[in-house]
């Protein structure tokens, strides 16, 4: 599996956490950057991934800021990004099982080294269950092209929603 990763300035040790983590499993990371804590604006960052996601550059994103929110808000602005904001083992479960998401947003702040750890395995592992699930990743898209978000990919590299 191929995943990107990204996060703004307060994530950057928890990104460097996580791409360990990836690596000591075989899956394949991408750094998105940034590379130093050094203030930075996360929607840049947040965008790197989502991009990524949405064109099936990677098969899957984690994001990583103060809260997760703000990650999470900007990523969902992409066609067939499905972002979630994951705090502990029920939310990075089920945003899997249930909501087929694509990128996992982690807050630097609140979780500590060992939770983080168990919640990024947790959600890299639990498949789609589908079924009545799909019926409604299928709303979501519908609602996405309704409300007038192109399909990703376009030479101009703006957010598609």
């Amino acid at each position: 599996m191929k995943v990107a990763l990204a996060s703004d300035h307060r994530g950057v040790r928890v990104k460097g956490q996580i791409l360990s983590q990836l690596e000591e499993i075989g899956y394949e990371a991408i750094d998105f950057g940034p590379f130093e804590d050094e203030s930075v604006d996360y929607p840049d960052f947040a965008a790197k991934v989502a991009e990524a996601v949405a064109t099936g550059q990677v098969d899957r994103g984690i994001l990583i800021c103060g809260t997760g929110v703000g990650m999470c808000i900007a990523a969902n602005k992409f066609r067939g990004v499905r972002a979630a904001t994951c705090h502990d083992d029920v939310t990075a479960e089920y945003s899997r099982r249930h909501n087929d998401t694509n990128i996992m947003c982690l807050s630097a702040d609140m979780l500590g080294d060992r939770l983080l750890g168990r919640i990024v395995e947790i959600w890299l592992k639990t498949e789609f269950e589908g079924g009545r699930h799909q019926r409604r990743i299928e709303k979501i898209s519908s609602i996405e092209l309704r409300n007038g978000c192109q399909p990703t990919g376009d030479q101009t590299h703006e957010p598609s929603c």
